[in-house]
C-alpha cells in the first residue's frame, strides 16, 4: 500500500450516505432565518459562505493530506486519451499511469488543461477522478481539476470530486467573465472549504491574474496547499520567501524554480513523456541535464497546450492519434521537427518503441464524441 492507501480507504467507505455537515464556526441557517434576512432587504456577509460541506475524512486525515501533498516534487497534468469514437480509452491512461509511477511521479492532476477537462461533461471528469483513484489512489497523489467560472459550478464539482475521493482539488480563479478581488477571494475561500486544494494562477489563459494579496490571505486557510504559478520565478520566489507553497507550472523554468527559487516542485506537461527525466531534475540541481531537454520542452509549447503534447504522444506510439476538436495535430513540418528531438530522447520515452512523424490522414478529428 502507498502513502494515501488510508486516507483514499476511508473517503471511499464515507462515501455514500454521509450527510451534509458543517464545520467550525458556521452553521446551516434555518428557512425561518433565511426568510427573515430576506424580509429586512439587506445583503448578509454570513450568506456568502458555503452552507454545507460534503466531508468525506476527518480533520486529522485532511491535516495528513495536506502536509503530505505540500512535498511532492512531481506532479504530472496527464493526458486523456481516446478512443477513435472520442470516448475515453482507459487502457491507454491506465499504461500510461503505471509508466508515470515506475518512473517516480508522485501525483497527477485528472482533467486539467492538458487532459482536456475543458472538453469533458462533468459526468466524464468525475468518472475519470473516480477511475484513477479507485486504481491508483494509493500510489499516486490524485488532484482532481473540479474548477470552474462559475462558483456553484466549483463547489459541486469540488464536492462531487471529494466524494469518489481525490485527495485534493486544482481550483482555477474565475476565466472570461471574471471578478473583482473580494469576489476572486470569496470564490476561493469557498472552494477552499471543500477540502485541500491548489490554487492555479495561469493569467494567459485565465484573461486575470490572482493579486498577491488574495494569495496572503488564502495561505491563512486550512486547506490551502498552495500555488501552481505561471508567472515566472521571480514571483515564486517572493511567495516563498513568505512561506507560501509553490509549484511552477512552467517545464522550462522548473528546474531553476526548484533549485533557485524555493519552489516545492513543478506541476508538468513534459513528464507525459519524459517522467524519468523531469524527476531527476526536481530531485538534485542538473543544469546539463535542463539544458539537453530545453528544445524539446520549446516545441511542447510551440503551439497553445496541449496540442504538441498530444502530437507526441500520437507520434511515439502512447496514445491513438484521436483529437476532440477544436484542437489538431501539429503541421508535418511541425511533426518532422518534433521527430528529431524525441528520438534523440527516446530512451527516456517510457512505452515508445517508434517515433514517426505520421501522414495527416492518421489523425482523426472528432467535433462530436
Amino acid at each position: 500500500s502507498g502513502p494515501f492507501h488510508h486516507i483514499v480507504k476511508e473517503a471511499v467507505m464515507q462515501a455514500h450516505g454521509r450527510s451534509s455537515q458543517v464545520t467550525g464556526s458556521r452553521r446551516t441557517r434555518s428557512c425561518t432565518e433565511l426568510r427573515q434576512l430576506a424580509a429586512h432587504g439587506r445583503p448578509q456577509r454570513a450568506a456568502l459562505h458555503v452552507l454545507a460541506v460534503l466531508s468525506t475524512a476527518s480533520a486529522s486525515e485532511t491535516a495528513t493530506v495536506v502536509q503530505r501533498m505540500k512535498k511532492l516534487r512531481l506532479m504530472t497534468a496527464v493526458k486523456t486519451p481516446y478512443l477513435p469514437n472520442g470516448k475515453f480509452d482507459l487502457k491507454a491512461y491506465d499504461t500510461l499511469l503505471e509508466h508515470q509511477i515506475e518512473h517516480g511521479v508522485e501525483g497527477v492532476i485528472v482533467g486539467g488543461t492538458t487532459g482536456e477537462g475543458q472538453l469533458m461533461g462533468w459526468d466524464e471528469h468525475i468518472m475519470l477522478i473516480a477511475h484513477t483513484v479507485n486504481t491508483y489512489g494509493t500510489q499516486l497523489a490524485v488532484v482532481g481539476n473540479t474548477g470552474s467560472n462559475s462558483t456553484r459550478e466549483a463547489l459541486h464539482a469540488t464536492e462531487q470530486g471529494f466524494a469518489v475521493g481525490m485527495h485534493a482539488a486544482l481550483q482555477i480563479n474565475p476565466y472570461y467573465g471574471k471578478t473583482s478581488s473580494a469576489g476572486m477571494l470569496t470564490h476561493f475561500q469557498a472552494v477552499l472549504d471543500e477540502g485541500p486544494s491548489i490554487i492555479y494562477n495561469v493569467p494567459g489563459r485565465t484573461g486575470q491574474d490572482i493579486p498577491d494579496a488574495v494569495v496572503h490571505q488564502l495561505a491563512q486557510h486550512s486547506n490551502f496547499l498552495g500555488v501552481k504559478e505561471c508567472t515566472g520565478n521571480k514571483r515564486i520566489a517572493a511567495y516563498t520567501a513568505r512561506g507560501i507553497n509553490c509549484w511552477t507550472g512552467n517545464d522550462d523554468e522548473a528546474h531553476d524554480a526548484r533549485h533557485g527559487s524555493g519552489a516545492v516542485g513543478v506541476i508538468s506537461v513534459t513528464s507525459n513523456v519524459l517522467p524519468g527525466l523531469m524527476k531527476q531534475l526536481m530531485t538534485a540541481p542538473n543544469p546539463s541535464l535542463n539544458a539537453s531537454i530545453k528544445e524539446l520542452i520549446a516545441w511542447m509549447f510551440s503551439e497553445p497546450n496541449p496540442i504538441p503534447l498530444n502530437t507526441a504522444m500520437a507520434m511515439c506510439g502512447q496514445s491513438s492519434a484521436v483529437f476532440r476538436l477544436p484542437y489538431m495535430p501539429l503541421e508535418k513540418s511541425q511533426r518532422e521537427k518534433g521527430a528529431v528531438l524525441l528520438q534523440a530522447l527516446q530512451q527516456h520515452i517510457p512505452g515508445c518503441s517508434e517515433v514517426r512523424v505520421m501522414e495527416d490522414s492518421e489523425f482523426t478529428l472528432l467535433g462530436r464524441y
